[in-house]
């Protein structure tokens, strides 16, 4: 299983490609052989899946959809319209789907961002104003997160 941590903010060249940071190719796993499954991420972001990951886990629970279901088909359209498997390069580059990169507005520059089973590429811009745009702190939003429900009191 991939554990993806860590960003960083690498150029982007004229052909959509962007080194991985050498940390996060190391998190790659063997059955992935470099493979991702490029897609359309949340806030604004494009999600790269090792294709194992992706086989594994998250085609398995959007092949589970009700496909009946306008909203259903919805998502996954938007989802999956611009996918596409992409395997790293002898530079270990990735190509960014160009329709990808506009629709998350990265120009030249990329921020590289590893979260666990996955990683987002952010317009630098963006990522910084969605960060900053947390009203919450860090310390408040773990406090609700990560509280199990077995460690919760119901005393008063």
């Amino acid at each position: 299983m991939a554990s993806f941590k860590g960003k960083e903010t690498f150029s982007l060249d004229n052909k959509g490609r962007v080194s991985l940071p050498a940390k996060m190719r190391k998190s790659i796993p063997e059955l992935a052989e470099n493979t991702f499954v490029v897609t359309r991420g949340l806030d604004k972001c494009i999600f790269a899946y090792p294709i194992n990951e992706w086989e594994e886990k998250h085609k398995k629970s959007l092949e589970e959809l009700n496909q009946y279901d306008a909203q259903n088909r919805q998502f996954l359209r938007r989802m999956l319209e611009c996918s596409e498997d992409v395997t790293l390069d002898s530079q270990q580059r990735i190509t960014l789907p160009k329709d990808l990169l506009d629709w998350a507005g990265i120009e030249s520059k990329v921020t590289i961002v590893g979260i666990l089973d996955h990683i987002e590429f952010w317009d630098p811009a963006t990522y910084d104003e969605y960060m900053n745009s947390c009203d919450e702190s860090f310390e408040s939003i773990a406090s609700k997160v990560m509280v199990k429900p077995e460690n919760v009191s119901t005393k008063e």
